[in-house]
């Protein structure tokens, strides 16, 4: 082993059935460990696991709830657009902003339905929420509910 702190190298090999053994640096061994080849381990930073046993569970994560609230939004609001999308085109980006804009007056014409949109883009983000709603008038839609926070944040 080497001096350095921060990182290790371990040359060699070992087996067998390890049971807590401890070294010189307090450092403990344990389990039922085969390890074989040259290890330089320098995760800068970040998480080295050799062996995973149950349940792990790394990086951003929501609770449960969370982005399912989000999805529901995003799927009413995407329904909303193939509907608007029957009446009117939306060859060019104007065409797009008008179907946007229908959706916003439907939105805000529906209380409960702009409330839940902007609870689930409080939760997800604004840029989720535009992912989720897959459609090019989504960023106008994403505009619009941007324009609503920041109101309701002055309320």
């Amino acid at each position: 082993m080497t001096n350095n702190p921060g990182s290790f190298s371990v040359g060699g090999s070992v087996g067998g059935d390890i049971k807590n053994l401890q070294d010189d640096n307090n450092k403990v061994f344990q389990g039922d460990t085969t390890m074989t080849g040259d290890r330089n381990i320098n995760t800068g930073g970040g998480n080295y696991n050799e062996r995973i046993h149950g349940d792990y569970v790394q990086g951003n994560y929501y609770a449960a709830g969370q982005p399912q609230s989000l999805a529901e939004a995003a799927a009413e609001i995407q329904l909303l657009l193939k509907q608007l999308e029957q009446t009117y085109p939306t060859t060019t980006t104007s065409q797009q902003m008008v179907v946007a804009a229908e959706a916003v007056n439907r939105i805000e014409s529906n209380p409960t339905l702009k409330k839940r949109v902007i609870n689930a883009v409080k939760e997800g983000g604004l840029a989720a929420f535009e992912k989720a709603i897959d459609n090019p008038a989504g960023a106008f839609i994403v505009g619009a509910i941007k324009g609503w926070q920041e109101v309701e944040a002055q309320d």
